[in-house]
């Protein structure tokens, strides 16, 4: 028998708007200087409007929204799927739904989303629940 305690929800995560300077700083952070990411001519050239953020930058961001709910030494598991572009000036939304409980292990369905509905990294997390 599988009991379920008492669990606290994720509450979401709303970040700034992605900024030049959000991106050139995790660029430099990270080490993934893609000029696509930070320079302008270069995003144009790969026929589009402006650069976009970095598919990490949002992981980064869930990874906040995880460790705000618990230490990280609890986390046994975080993956994503990368669904669609983050565009520069967008204001992300991170969220995590426990989906299960069992056996003191939590199952998270991760979701990162824009203002307009679209959902830009999709995944899982599972962490200790004591």
């Amino acid at each position: 028998m599988t009991s379920t305690p008492a669990l606290t929800w994720p509450q979401p995560l709303t970040v700034e708007p992605i900024s030049r300077t959000t991106l050139a700083l995790f660029a430099g952070a990270s080490g993934d200087h893609n000029p696509i990411h930070i320079d302008l001519d270069d995003a144009r050239a790969a026929g589009l409007d402006d650069v976009f953020a970095h598919g990490m930058l949002s992981m980064a961001y869930l990874g906040r929204l995880l460790t705000d709910w618990v230490p990280q030494e609890r986390l046994r598991s975080f993956r994503v799927r990368f669904a669609a572009i983050t565009p520069i000036h967008a204001r992300p939304t991170c969220t995590a739904e426990v989906v299960s409980v069992a056996d003191g292990l939590a199952v998270l369905e991760l979701r990162v989303t824009l203002e307009d509905g679209t959902v830009t990294l999709l995944g899982e997390a599972i962490a200790e629940t004591a």
